[in-house]
């Protein structure tokens, strides 16, 4: 029987990668912690989510999901959305006393055909967003599609800037939808242009359950 040979050493160019790893993750750590001990600010946020790629309202909910797992109140006001749930409606609506879910739109703009009608289903939205978010109580509010709405003139996106500046302090806002105006942009904290690189649907395969719907 041949004998079960050792493992090999590594070899000496094997420990001089891994030592110059291990300085740049020195050096990494070192400006990654002076970054985290200078953003000591703590308040509320807006974050949004544009550009024409999917994903937008998905991490919009992710985000919801992650501040019920917090243990936190959260609102979530659907423009232009409506004429069908989603998943996302279907799940958050199990938890109520956590999660106000309110649907207020009646599907997309080439499905309604209807602007005078749009327009006062948005406004109608807003009011409810506008309880939202002065309600203290309420520590994450989504506007799932709010920016379709404001590209739309369905909104004054100066009203809408106003109202999000005068909510409690702490209250995080997340806004989700293609089109986001640079006056809000300029407003929010956090913003993700989402980018498209290649779509199922391009290829001819219908909407599926759980990935966009």
């Amino acid at each position: 029987m041949t004998e079960p040979q050792a493992n090999p050493s590594p070899s000496s160019e094997d420990a001089a990668r891994d030592e110059r790893h291990k300085a740049r993750m020195v050096r990494k750590k070192d400006v990654v912690d002076a970054k985290i001990a200078a953003a000591q600010d703590e308040r509320g946020v807006i974050v949004i989510t544009t550009g024409n790629g999917k994903g937008k309202s998905s991490s919009g909910f992710g985000m919801v999901v992650r501040a019920l797992g917090h243990g936190m109140q959260a609102g979530v006001v659907q423009f232009i959305k409506g004429a069908f749930p989603s998943g996302e409606e279907m799940f958050l609506r199990r938890f109520p006393e956590q999660c106000a879910f309110h649907v207020m739109g009646e599907g997309y703009t080439w499905e309604t055909q209807d602007r005078a009608r749009d327009v006062a289903k948005a406004q109608a939205a807003w009011e409810v967003a506008r309880g939202l978010l002065r309600d203290p109580a309420i520590g994450l509010v989504l506007l799932d599609e709010l920016n379709i709405a404001l590209k739309l003139h369905y909104l004054d996106v100066d009203t809408v800037i106003e109202d999000l500046r005068a909510r409690p302090p702490m209250q995080h806002v997340v806004i989700t939808g293609r089109g986001a105006p640079p006056a809000l942009i300029e407003a929010a904290d956090t913003v993700t242009d989402m980018t498209p690189v290649k779509h199922a649907f391009q290829q001819g395969i219908k909407a599926q359950r759980g990935v966009e719907m």
